[in-house]
């Protein structure tokens, strides 16, 4: 078997002494050559730090990274006389600038997470917010301490259920009322993507989706981040629930805030994903909202200088809206439209491209002005390119009719239909 890790210098310690501490090799993980924290043995009889060890086998492995062996099980025994070895050496060489490690906490047993949504799902009958808020600052608590306690929470097959079920029986009661457990709510239940049909029908509920649409406006930045998050999966789940949210009030607004005033991209990227969502609907209202806001040219102007993510879901919601005649009239009148989509093409990714070339087309189907603009920015000569570099069949079959539609702008060029794009000399 080939080893997916290299090996590297062991790390030695220097402090005011003169001479270099050597950590002994036995103290040292074989997989990252570190200090150890927490050793454990594997069945194979050979230690390991902990961390390395639970990323080797979730990787997939099955064997001794050492020996190769085969592991007779995955079992993960705590080597507790070497560890205390380990903190003696460490207290012995402070001079040195080591700093003693600390006792590892023992891991979350399934049992325990059990009990503990057991608790939870008592809580929430007896709407016992103080219990239930304790519950889940024990959850809370044990996820933040390793991956393996979280994994250990999420591997329940109860836990998005119970605590999506929570959040949606404490915010029908009362959000101000309920506010702290409902925000712990939010925090944990953002480990348990993607949701289960169960969680999403609790998350998905009038009550829910309100609270929700309220925790964007607060001022806490995590509060926003998780609300934001939780709402994006859920449509990304079942577009069923967009529909309900677009009855919120004031939510548009909201989004629209977001994209204006740009907080942080964790916040940006699923703002425009929602509003995609949201337009994707064909519900008139709430498309014609978002374009009297400023959205158009506020996409373009974002879409000048951003992260590729963003350029790519600022282009598709663009090419969305151009999907309507209000959206093509508030695009064709902004100066920075035709620019920025031509500019886009083979500049940011494939999937940038194949927005930017369809709302061009959509842009440029009967009209001469928007044509000739296309054209004086070097729309012919890219769209070219792109058909010689390969695009998908979609974007090739609009790049091929826009080609046609410009085609008779330039004067001196042949017909379009029997141009030769595979031998066509790069003149640009």
């Amino acid at each position: 078997m080939v080893f997916s890790w290299r090996k590297k210098k062991p790390r030695s310690f220097n402090g005011d002494k003169k001479k270099e501490l050597e950590i002994p090799r036995h103290f040292l993980c074989p997989i990252t050559l570190d200090l150890m924290k927490d050793p454990v043995t594997l069945s194979s009889g050979i230690t390991y730090d902990r961390e390395s060890a639970e990323k080797w086998l979730d990787d997939g492995n099955f064997t001794c990274p050492v020996s190769n062996q085969v592991l007779r099980s995955f079992d993960q025994i705590p080597n507790h006389s070497l560890r205390k070895v380990i903190q003696d050496w460490c207290v012995e060489n402070r001079s040195y600038g080591v700093e003693r490690i600390p006792t590892p906490r023992i891991p979350v047993s399934s049992a325990e997470v059990s009990e503990v949504l057991f608790s939870i799902m008592d809580s929430t009958r007896r709407l016992d917010r103080c219990a239930c808020l304790d519950s889940l600052h024990k959850l809370k608590k044990w996820g933040l301490e390793s991956e393996r306690n979280k994994r250990c929470i999420v591997a329940n097959a109860a836990a998005a259920g119970a605590i999506a079920a929570a959040f949606d029986a404490f915010a029908g009661e009362s959000v101000d009322k309920n506010i702290n457990v409902l925000e712990e709510i939010l925090f944990v239940i953002n480990w348990m993507f993607p949701l289960t049909e169960q969680a999403q029908r609790y998350i998905g509920s009038q009550a829910s989706l309100h609270c929700i649409a309220l925790f964007l406006k607060s001022e806490d930045l995590t509060l926003k981040q998780n609300a934001i998050t939780v709402l994006a999966e859920l449509l990304s789940c079942n577009q069923k629930y967009t529909q309900a949210l677009t009855t919120i009030d004031g939510i548009n607004k909201t989004l629209f805030h977001f994209i204006n005033n740009p907080i942080c991209p964790s916040i940006t990227k699923p703002s425009l994903t929602l509003i995609y969502d949201m337009v994707s609907l064909s519900n008139e209202n709430t498309t014609t909202e978002f374009i009297n806001m400023g959205l158009i040219p506020l996409l373009l102007e974002i879409m000048i200088d951003s992260q590729k993510a963003i350029c790519e879901k600022a282009l598709a919601l663009i090419d969305q809206l151009c999907e309507t005649e209000q959206g093509r009239g508030f695009a064709y009148d902004d100066a920075l439209a035709m620019p920025v989509l031509v500019k886009k093409i083979l500049r940011v990714s494939e999937l940038a491209t194949e927005y930017s070339v369809s709302a061009i087309w959509k842009l440029s189907k009967g009209d001469e002005k928007a044509l000739m603009e296309a054209l004086q920015f070097g729309a012919f000569q890219k769209l070219l390119l792109l058909i010689q570099v390969g695009c998908n069949d979609k974007t090739k079959e609009k790049a091929t009719e826009l080609l046609k539609l410009l085609n008779p702008y330039r004067p001196g060029l042949e017909c379009i239909d029997s141009l030769d794009f595979k031998n066509i000399k790069r003149s640009f």
